[in-house]
């Protein structure tokens, strides 16, 4: 999750990032590892519609520098979850319409590489409401925005976190690795 220095996520009802400092030569590289362990993405419906279809388009592109990741995301399985599409109009895409708990259940129990969740806000904040979020990748960008959507501000009582590596960037941008307590 890319959030600001004081932990916001967004800053609009459509997840608007426009502040989010893309340094592709620090942390592409981290991205992509992050994205090669695993086989399978979910994510809510909000961002799915910009989201698959902007990846669908760069995987044409191999000149575009992000082209490698576009390739994983086009490859990955991607599970949208949604309450209002009935079917999916893109590759390797399911819909996911049942209870979110029992959804994430299911596509744990399942063999294969890890999963990884692309947000928005929205989604991120129902997942970590309900404890189903396992280990948290926090890219901090070196920008305060004052206001906007956190994927914590859903939660009833406090979590702790375990902190599992960080690393610092030229950019300015830390990326936190962290695992419930």
């Amino acid at each position: 999750m890319q959030v600001s220095l004081d932990g916001f996520a967004s800053t609009g009802p459509n997840d608007e990032q426009k502040w989010v400092t893309w340094a592709l030569e620090d942390i592409f590289q981290p991205v992509l590892d992050l994205s090669n362990s695993t086989d399978t993405i979910i994510i809510g419906r909000k961002l799915a519609v910009d989201y698959i279809p902007f990846w669908e388009d760069v995987v044409t592109k191999p000149g575009d520098p992000m082209f490698a990741f576009a390739q994983r995301i086009a490859a990955s399985k991607k599970i949208v979850f949604t309450k209002t599409l009935d079917k999916s109009r893109w590759a390797n895409t399911e819909l996911a319409k049942d209870d979110l708990k029992e959804e994430i259940k299911k596509l744990k129990s399942q063999d294969g590489k890890d999963i990884i969740v692309y947000g928005g806000t929205s989604f991120v904040s129902a997942l970590i409401k309900q404890g189903l979020i396992d280990e948290f990748y926090i890219f901090i960008n070196p920008v305060v925005l004052g206001k906007g959507e956190s994927v914590f501000s859903s939660l009833e009582s406090f979590q702790q976190f375990k902190l599992i590596k960080s690393t610092e960037f030229k950019s300015g941008i830390v990326l936190m690795n962290y695992e419930l307590r």
